[in-house]
């Protein structure tokens, strides 16, 4: 006959839990918050970004229409003075485009300091200034030493989204404008939120709006590179065939060309 089986009742193992170090519970109550307040803050940014790019869009195309009417204005007035038989006066340009064509040798300490407070320190430097009395006062005395001239609006674009740099931080670094944000961050809060892109920066210069000071400071100096095709004769004047001086309307030309 088989062997009886024999049962035996065992009760469950209980191990022992081990404690946690209070040093670990705060750790990770600390890490859990820093993780929502991350997730948080991203939703918040992406709001804001989603925000700022579609204002951006808007004023954009507001812009667009805003130059159309005016070329469109123009035309009709001009129309409407040679039907007439009279000739239309147009409004004297408020922007000039100035860059610097020679170097120090033979300076004048005066004409020096003019050129310090213009901000062209080097050959080839550029700048947007307002065309008002003081400024050509200025440039006057500076002829000999750069050209300058009125610049349209498809120079400014291209100026600005081509050779656009931004000055940013203490000391000032020169940064490339890479995106709007860059624009907002800096320009925002001076502007009082009339600038937040770069259309925005485009149109304060391009019309010499309120903000004009504000957007020619948080931008570098342009450096141009050397026209193609070179230049006539830097030491003569533009009206004798060189290139110094005021050049008016045809600066547009010689920008492109420096691109």
């Amino acid at each position: 006959m088989p062997a009886p089986q024999v049962l035996t009742t065992a009760g469950p193992t209980s191990r022992p839990q081990k404690s946690i170090p209070e040093s670990v519970l705060k750790k990770r109550k600390r890490a859990e918050k820093w993780e929502a307040a991350n997730k948080a803050k991203a939703a918040d940014e992406a709001t804001k970004s989603k925000k700022s790019t579609e204002e951006a869009f808007k004023r954009a195309e507001a812009y667009v229409k805003q130059y159309k009417d005016q070329e469109e204005s123009l035309v009709t007035l001009r129309r409407a003075a040679r039907k007439a038989g009279t000739f239309y006066v147009e409004p004297e340009p408020k922007l000039l485009f100035v860059m610097r064509l020679r170097g120090i040798n033979g300076m004048h300490p005066k004409t020096r300091h003019i050129m310090k407070v213009l901000r062209l320190l080097q050959i080839h430097n550029g700048v947007f200034v307002q065309a008002n009395k003081a400024v050509m006062n200025n440039l006057v005395k500076v002829d000999p030493y750069i050209m300058y001239g009125y610049p349209n609006l498809k120079t400014v674009k291209e100026l600005i989204y081509k050779r656009g740099h931004a000055k940013i931080g203490k000391p000032p670094q020169r940064v490339p404008i890479t995106d709007n944000a860059m624009i907002e961050d800096n320009l925002s809060e001076k502007t009082k939120g009339a600038v937040i892109c770069i259309e925005d920066l485009i149109h304060q210069i391009y019309t010499v709006g309120p903000y004009f000071k504000e957007c020619t400071k948080f931008l570098w100096p342009f450096k141009m590179n050397n026209p193609v095709g070179g230049f006539s004769r830097i030491r003569h004047h533009f009206v004798e065939g060189g290139d110094a001086g005021n050049r008016e309307e045809y600066v547009n030309e010689l920008i492109k060309r420096m691109l």
